[in-house]
């Protein structure tokens, strides 16, 4: 099929096309529209001129469209999972998975409505709060998660009544692209547009004067370009970035019944989630129990293309994480012990063995960086005052995950993490009623429930008095 640009309710060719690579096997699977410079202010200028109709609309007529278009994603389901996966790389269950996600976003926030609140009520008059739209939205979304996170930023968006351009990964933009189709057919022209690249265009999108917002996802470096571009202008922004999350074990649990799930919540889509576990500390009376069991189910780990039924780690989705991964690795091989993986496959595309290492000091890339690959340090410590000193020591403070047998210890120690949020006992969970985002220089401003809906609004304050004062 031909994956084109949806600009002003049409899909029309680029200016260019773009390669789409097959990350299992490193070769072009397809090819796309890519946009110049005039197709991305067609987009802008389609969607300002769409934006006073569409906020107008009830939020009733509004929930109707996200529906429909809920319900012609969820038709085109195998379609969208075997897409996902071919220009991603992860296992077809973990794309099911994705995709569940993303029309429950879309049917979740379709259904939410920020109406007219009043927030004081007196005998001489009322104050209320209106929530009203901000205009033109951007969002520029990554290639780990490329209908999810699509999704997570397109629903909240629409249905409070703004206007959206598009710009998913240069690495992963066909899933956009099928998604950009389906809305052609259902949403009226200009409420939606979708701009695909080759990396040249996202400056302009961050700085242009008729951009009222930007919602972003991806590294914390380009995170701050982002926050830098859209400062001429004072966008709105939400920047959900980097982590170095933490997967803390405590003393009172077994290291043989742990390992599952802690080694699960740092290989899921091969490392490449901001939430994957990057980095474990084990009490020390655990700590050579867990290696060797980490190590044990790395080595056992099936890797392998994700299309394949039995794989169960695919490939890293591009050359330049694949190649960053391995330098990484090569660092920590020396200054610490390489207990399993620690290479490359010998076959086509962007497999790494995953890779479990010990004994490296905190000033080791592999602890101090999010390395978003299948490769993760264990690390000892001594005392719970320690390990929280030493978690803390980031710049990040995304999300992270306690296992412990008793949960108001595991509540003590997560009280006292910085971070976004904390999983204690469970493996990442992201239900679309929750809000969901970091401290520190992992991100600004909230995704998901409805302090994530609110995001996208701004709030006008209605002082309302029942007669003119004397």
């Amino acid at each position: 099929m031909a994956y084109r640009l949806l600009i002003d309710g049409e899909l029309v060719d680029g200016a260019s096309t773009l390669d789409v690579i097959n990350s299992a096997t490193g070769a072009v699977f397809e090819t796309c529209a890519c946009a110049d410079e005039a197709q991305l202010e067609q987009a802008i200028a389609a969607a300002k001129r769409a934006f006073p109709a569409w906020a107008s609309l009830t939020h009733g007529a509004r929930r109707d469209y996200l529906n429909h278009l809920a319900d012609a994603v969820q038709a085109r389901s195998d379609e969208f999972c075997t897409l996902i996966t071919r220009e991603q790389g992860k296992p077809l269950a973990v794309s099911r998975i994705e995709f569940d996600m993303s029309v429950g976003l879309l049917r979740w926030f379709a259904e939410q409505d920020l109406p007219l609140e009043t927030i004081r009520q007196a005998d001489e008059g009322r104050v209320l709060e209106q929530r009203t739209p901000l205009g033109v939205v951007a969002t520029i979304t990554p290639w780990n998660f490329p209908l999810q996170q699509l999704t997570l930023k397109v629903a909240p968006c629409l249905s409070v009544g703004n206007t959206m351009v598009a710009k998913p990964a240069s690495t992963t933009p066909l899933t956009a692209a099928l998604f950009g189709e389906l809305a052609a057919g259902i949403l009226p022209p200009g409420v939606f547009n979708v701009i695909i690249d080759a990396h040249h265009l996202g400056d302009r999108i961050t700085s242009h004067p008729d951009i009222a917002m930007v919602a972003f996802t991806g590294s914390t470096p380009t995170g701050r370009r982002v926050m830098g571009s859209g400062a001429g202008t004072l966008k709105r922004l939400t920047l959900e970035l980097g982590g170095n999350d933490a997967a803390i074990v405590l003393d009172d649990v077994d290291a043989r019944e742990i390992a599952p799930k802690v080694f699960q919540a740092a290989m899921i889509n091969s490392g490449q989630v901001c939430l994957a576990a990057k980095r474990i500390y084990a009490p020390r009376p655990l700590y050579d129990a867990l290696c060797d069991e980490l190590a044990r189910l790395a080595r056992e780990a099936v890797v392998g293309d994700g299309l394949e039924p039995e794989t169960q780690i695919g490939p890293l989705q591009n050359r330049q994480q694949y190649e960053k991964v391995l330098e990484i690795i090569e660092e920590a091989r020396s200054l610490g012990n390489v207990i399993a993986g620690g290479n490359a496959l010998n076959r086509e595309g962007y497999f790494i063995a995953p890779t479990i290492v010990r004994d490296l000091p905190d000033s080791a890339r592999l602890v101090r960086e999010e390395q978003f690959g299948p490769a993760i340090p264990v690390l000892a410590y001594d005392t719970i005052e320690e390990m929280i000193e030493r978690v803390n020591d980031s710049e990040y403070g995304l999300g992270g995950t306690i296992w412990t047998n008793d949960a108001e210890r595991g509540l003590e120690v997560a009280l006292r993490i910085q971070s976004g949020t904390i999983w204690v006992n469970k493996l990442v969970e992201l239900p679309p009623d929750l809000p969901f985002g970091g401290v520190k220089q992992s991100g600004i401003g909230r995704e998901s429930g409805l302090e994530g809906m609110k995001e996208f609004t701004q709030a006008k304050i209605i002082n309302l008095a029942n007669k003119v004062a004397a």
